[in-house]
């Protein structure tokens, strides 16, 4: 048995999970806490060898794995789900040591939702029909065969909830998986190693695979034996991913970066607006459908300010392990460096700082203070590019067609957000804005059997429900003379 971590009194391995085995390597990366900067573990430092074994253990599970079928998969992955269910505190404890979001929050929503991941795609695979018609005296059938390993990496925000959002889907659709989870919030996917293993999945059907994005994740998108990538992260890693899996022709998902437009007009409920609008600070800023550029009418640009400022101060920035809590702490100090460079920049680009910008005085050296900046224009980089921190900026318009020109303005499209009573006119936002998912008088609104992704710069591909499956299968037609 593998060396264990004990983290928030649960014992983690830090070792890979390849093959339905603890694996160790020779080198090590440190893990540290954002809430107090405290060491959790040293983990397993993998690279082209762990991938390979990964990648081979997978594919030799791959053929048994289909040949199941949705049923016999499913069976498999409602014991996660229920696995995940009983561990949820367990989980929801180790995460919030690991990359600093509310305790709260991974409860109450995150360790739910990852156990609805497994659930929701394993019903779909199930419950799902094959379309099929006859036309010209033939017989047509569309089926979807599992295309082979998939390659899964996520990010640190949220890690569990987005390794299941991808996980569940592949599994669900009969490929298996090698899964690099983020170097900076590495942990909970070790437990899904475990929990995988106790709901007693065949061994090599999940493998994840620990380290740097530059050698584990380098080696797992350049592997010939990876049928498919799916990947979360920034635009610049995806363009090297995308690099590399043009050399074998793998196809990719990708959901990238945001600068998501949040649109206020006259006839919003501006109550609700506002208090959605101080939500974008929600895990300190790191979320990548944020609507982080707040577009506001200006004949109720002052209203809407004097009330957004009223609404920040009332939110507490701390410790995210305590329910008072709303804003934690940024994940590493190097994170916080860029965060700081997009501030210290807008400053000297002649924005007007009205709140924060700076780390709090009182707390650890990762908790950053809310941050807005007015007077901006729309060609500066705080407008333009992703800060992924607890940074908004505030912007005025004169009429809807100026407000759609500011919210296009970029060259992201993942999402946006609008408050109207104008049914009409939410109507016009939704087809005029560029966006993968467009909220209108709501925020983060999701059901898993939407499609998911983003624009432009944002993304290429689309996960949630179907659409989930027909990238993670080979789309295949049977047509046969009737």
């Amino acid at each position: 048995m593998s060396a264990t971590a004990s983290v928030a009194g649960v014992a983690v391995s830090p070792d890979h999970y390849i093959g339905g085995e603890r694996i160790s390597s020779s080198a090590t990366f440190e893990d540290v806490s954002p809430i107090d900067e405290s060491h959790l573990a040293d983990i397993a430092r993998g690279g082209a060898d762990e991938v390979e074994a990964a990648v081979q253990a997978a594919r030799h599970a791959f053929p048994a794995w289909a040949a199941l079928g949705p049923e016999g998969r499913g069976e498999h992955l409602f014991r996660i789900a229920d696995l995940i269910e009983e561990r949820t505190e367990t989980l929801a404890q180790v995460e919030t040591l690991d990359n600093g979001s509310l305790l709260e929050a991974s409860q109450l929503r995150l360790m739910k939702r990852a156990a609805t991941n497994f659930r929701f795609f394993a019903e779909l695979a199930i419950e799902r029909d094959r379309r099929s018609w006859e036309s010209n005296g033939t017989a047509y059938r569309v089926r979807h065969d599992p295309s082979g390993v998939a390659a899964l990496i996520t990010p640190w925000n949220a890690p569990f909830m987005l390794e299941t959002w991808k996980c569940g889907p592949a599994l669900a659709a009969g490929c298996t998986v090698v899964l690099k989870p983020a170097e900076w919030a590495p942990l909970t996917a070790s437990l899904l190693g475990e929990i995988a293993d106790d709901a007693g999945l065949p061994a090599g059907v999940l493998n994840v695979v620990q380290g740097l994005g530059e050698e584990a994740g380098a080696a797992l998108v350049t592997h010939p034996g990876i049928a498919r990538i799916s990947f979360t992260g920034s635009v610049e890693t995806a363009q090297l991913i995308g690099q590399a899996a043009a050399r074998n022709l793998t196809p990719v998902s990708f959901e990238l970066g945001g600068k998501s437009p949040f649109l206020v007009f006259p006839d919003a409920d501006l109550d609700a607006a506002v208090e959605t609008a101080t939500y974008q600070y929600d895990n300190a800023g790191q979320v990548c459908l944020a609507g982080t550029r707040l577009l506001i009418e200006e004949s109720i640009a002052d209203e809407f300010l004097e009330g957004f400022l009223a609404g920040v101060a009332q939110r507490k920035l701390g410790d995210p392990r305590d329910p008072e809590t709303d804003i934690g702490p940024l994940i590493t100090h190097e994170h916080l460096a860029r965060v700081e460079g997009f501030v210290q920049r807008a400053i000297d680009d002649g924005a007007r700082l009205v709140i924060g910008g700076r780390v709090s005085p009182d707390l650890g050296s990762l908790y950053y203070e809310p941050t807005l900046f007015t007077h901006v224009r729309q060609d500066l980089e705080i407008v333009q590019r992703e800060v992924f921190g607890p940074v908004l900026t505030l912007q005025t318009f004169g009429d809807e067609d100026e407000a759609v020109e500011l919210a296009n303005g970029t060259e992201y499209g993942l999402a946006a957000t609008a408050f109207t009573r104008d049914d009409d006119r939410g109507e016009r936002l939704g087809e005029a804005l560029v966006a993968g998912t467009t909220w209108i008088n709501c925020f983060y609104a999701r059901d898993l059997g939407a499609p998911f992704g983003g624009a432009k710069r944002s993304g290429i591909g689309r996960e949630g429900g179907e659409w989930s499956f027909d990238f993670y299968a080979d789309v295949k037609t049977v047509a046969r003379r009737t």
